[in-house]
C-alpha cells in the first residue's frame, strides 16, 4: 500500500503545480474565495502532507496503520477534487451554500477536515509510544513533527468552525475574512513533519544530529508562534495568502533539500562500499 499512498501523493502534487500553471496562464486573481490559487495550493500542500505521512508513519508503531493512511490520503484527495471541481465552475468551495451541491460540497470539505484531524491524533499519540527501533534524534523529529501537524489541523479546524458560524448569521463573506486571517499559522505549521524528520535522517553523527534537532525545534517552535501572534493581531507583511504559500513553501523546500542531500550522500557512500 505504500507506493499506492506515494503514487497519489505524487499526483496531488503535479495537479497542484498544474493548477499553478493555469493560474499563469489565465492571468486570473491570486487573493479571493474563487481563484486558480487555491487549487495550486491545497494540491501542493495534501500532496506534500500524503507523500510526509506515508515515510514518517513508518517510524510510528500504530495497529492498522494502513487503514488510518488511507483514510487520510482518501480524505486528501476528497479535499483536492472538491476545491479544484468548485474553482472551475467559478464558484467559492468553503462556506458556500448557494445551491444544494454547494452546500454538499461545504459539508463534505468540513467531514474530510474532521476525518484528517482524527487521523493526525492517531499518529501523533502513536508517536510517543516506546519504538527502540529507531534513533533518539529520530523519535523526537517525529514526535515534534507530528505535533505541530496536529496544531496546524487545530488551526484549520477553528478557520472552518468561525467561517460556518459567520455563514449561518448571514456574514459569508466575513466568514472569508476571518478565515484567512489565520491561514499563516496553519500553513507554517503544516510541513513540520517533513521537516524535522528529515533533519533526522542526515546522514550525520548521532549525536550532532540530535542536537540539530533540538535546535530546529526550537527555532520552529518560536517562528510558528511569532506568525501565529502576527496573525491573531492582524499585523500583515503580505497578504494573507501570499504569507501562507510563503511559509508553507520555505517549511517544505528546507524539508525537500535536507530529504535531497541525504539521499545523495547515502547514494554515494553505498557506491563506495561496493
Amino acid at each position: 500500500m505504500t507506493r499506492l499512498w506515494y503514487s497519489i501523493g505524487t499526483l496531488l502534487l503535479v495537479a497542484g503545480l498544474f493548477h499553478l500553471g493555469v493560474l499563469a496562464v489565465t492571468g486570473g486573481p491570486w487573493d479571493g474565495p474563487v481563484s486558480f490559487r487555491k487549487p495550486f495550493t491545497f494540491g501542493v500542500s495534501f500532496g506534500l502532507s500524503v507523500l510526509a505521512l506515508t515515510w514518517v508513519a513508518g517510524f510510528v508503531r500504530l495497529r492498522g496503520k494502513n487503514l488510518w493512511l488511507g483514510a487520510f490520503v482518501t480524505a486528501s484527495v476528497v479535499e483536492v477534487v472538491f476545491i479544484t471541481t468548485q474553482t472551475w465552475r467559478g464558484v467559492p468551495s468553503h462556506f458556500n451554500q448557494e445551491t444544494a451541491f454547494d452546500t454538499l460540497v461545504s459539508r463534505f470539505l468540513a467531514f474530510g477536515g474532521g476525518v484528517l484531524i482524527a487521523v493526525v491524533i492517531a499518529l501523533t499519540v502513536a508517536s510517543f509510544r516506546r519504538n527502540p527501533e529507531i534513533s533518539p534524534s529520530m523519535r523526537l523529529a517525529v514526535r515534534a513533527g507530528f505535533v505541530t501537524l496536529l496544531l496546524a489541523m487545530a488551526f484549520g479546524g477553528v478557520m472552518i468552525a468561525r467561517g460556518m458560524v459567520e455563514v449561518a448569521t448571514g456574514n459569508p463573506q466575513l466568514a472569508y475574512t476571518l478565515a484567512g486571517s489565520m491561514k499563516p499559522a496553519h500553513a507554517v505549521l503544516m510541513h513540520g513533519v517533513l521537516l524535522l524528520p528529515a533533519l533526522a535522517a542526515l546522514p550525520l553523527a548521532e549525536a550532532v544530529r540530535i542536537r540539530l534537532v533540538r535546535w530546529a525545534t526550537l527555532l520552529y517552535g518560536v517562528a510558528s508562534a511569532l506568525v501565529a501572534g502576527l496573525a491573531a493581531l492582524e499585523i500583515t507583511v503580505v497578504g494573507a495568502s501570499a504569507a501562507s504559500v510563503l511559509a508553507a513553501g520555505a517549511v517544505s523546500g528546507l524539508g525537500g533539500a535536507a530529504l535531497a542531500w541525504s539521499y545523495r550522500e547515502r547514494r554515494q557512500r553505498g557506491t563506495l562500499r561496493s
